[in-house]
């Protein structure tokens, strides 16, 4: 019994891992693509307040992002509204992990001004400069850098600081 526990358990662990990979490397492309970001949001359907924060987060920027593509202004205001509300839910859930300060910085860097949602960048621009050194697994750090590197929010020794 305790090698079966321990064999599910070792199977979600790797599953989430193997998420969160494909996690990262495909939010960059769906900031670009209408189609990766919808079947990054159809992907996140199962993600509810009882997953991992980090998985929530990422829910959280894809919905923000079908909002950058939806045709009705409501539609954008729907997925918009809720995209933030639930990576500020993500970030009371797991307040110290770089990766959800990294999504809701990247998700409020990009909002147009009228919405009001750049409140944190300072906080989260800080956060990211500091955990920088000490984060792992190296694919979060290299997507943390990437963004970093091409942000407008870092000056030229932030992004020195990082390389």
């Amino acid at each position: 019994m305790k090698y079966l526990l321990f064999i599910i358990f070792f199977i979600s662990v790797a599953g989430i891992a193997q998420d969160l990979n494909e996690c990262r490397s495909e939010y960059p492309k769906a900031v670009e693509s209408s189609e990766i970001a919808t079947k990054f949001y159809g992907d996140f359907a199962k993600v509810n307040t009882s997953s991992k924060p980090v998985l929530v987060a990422y829910k959280g920027a894809v919905s923000t992002l079908k909002a950058k593509f939806a045709k009705s202004r409501s539609d954008k205001k729907e997925f918009f509204k809720e995209g933030i509300s639930i990576i500020e839910s993500a970030i009371v859930a797991e307040p110290s992990n770089i990766e959800i300060h990294y999504l809701r910085m990247s998700v409020q860097e990009n909002s147009p001004r009228f919405l009001g949602y750049h409140k944190n960048i300072e906080e989260d621009k800080q956060f990211l400069l500091k955990y920088y050194v000490s984060t792992s697994p190296k694919e979060l750090k290299e997507v943390i850098k990437n963004f970093i590197l091409q942000s407008e929010n870092f000056d030229i020794a932030e992004k020195q600081s990082i390389k």
